[in-house]
């Protein structure tokens, strides 16, 4: 069975902001994705709010009839939001302003004394917790040590491998990581830089219960529209 597909709808707001007018319009493109067989819809409300704006999360709170994944990095003002947005999920991500996406995992282990109020402030206000991570397995446990819902698994070196024996060493380390997250007891869910051609080896992974997938989608989507090319990945995430 295929994992959950939750469509990151980030840079249709990025089209947006280039030119500060209403359309497109993230709020149609996640119905649209929905229709087209999105099992969530994933926004990350940056500290810069270079594409998703505080209303957009207000409104897909409100409008969403999957789920909605609200990413962002662990600060009062988004903790804030997030509590009175009330995602069904938050996943926690780093965050630095000069960067064109979200680049590497958050180190958990190192920030473990400032994740973990946050992660169980957000938990008791009934939101469950995924933390972005790499595919490393002191940052799985210290995931599980601070009482995080799940992880995500970055599949970044994965995505970008140069050649054949890059890209399974990648898969190897991202198999290893979701089978510890599995054995205890975290939801395991991956993305970052999947695309409709690498997309079904890290679909196949069995511990893996939800991918995120943005970029690649939203590209697609341009040409051929939103509800095809959330169809088209999920195809493509099919076995074999």
């Amino acid at each position: 069975m295929a994992p959950r597909l939750g469509v990151n709808i980030d840079h249709v707001a990025t089209l947006r902001q280039a030119r500060r007018v209403p359309d497109p319009d993230p709020v149609q493109a996640a119905i649209l994705a929905e229709l087209g067989g999105a099992d969530g819809i994933t926004v990350h409300l940056r500290s810069d709010r270079r594409h998703i704006q505080d209303r957009d999360v207000e409104i897909l709170r409100q409008v969403v009839k999957t789920r909605l994944n609200l990413e962002m990095a662990s600060t009062q003002e988004m903790l804030k939001i997030a509590l009175t947005a009330k995602p069904h999920q938050v996943t926690l991500v780093p965050e630095r302003r000069e960067e064109l996406t979200t680049e590497g995992g958050l180190d958990v282990v190192l920030n473990s004394v400032q994740l973990k109020p946050a992660v169980k402030m957000l938990e008791e206000g009934g939101i469950h917790v995924s933390l972005f991570v790499d595919p490393d397995l002191e940052q799985v446990k210290e995931a599980h040590r601070i009482d995080a819902h799940a992880v995500e698994i970055n599949t970044a070196a994965y995505a970008d491998a140069r050649d054949g024996g890059g890209r399974e060493a990648a898969l190897r380390r991202a198999v290893d990581a979701a089978r510890l997250g599995r054995k205890l007891g975290l939801a395991v869910h991956a993305g970052h830089g999947l695309t409709y051609e690498n997309v079904r080896a890290i679909a196949a992974l069995p511990e893996i219960s939800e991918l995120n997938i943005g970029h690649n989608i939203v590209a697609r989507a341009v040409l051929v529209g939103m509800e095809r090319a959330v169809r088209e990945m999920r195809e493509a995430m099919r076995p074999r």
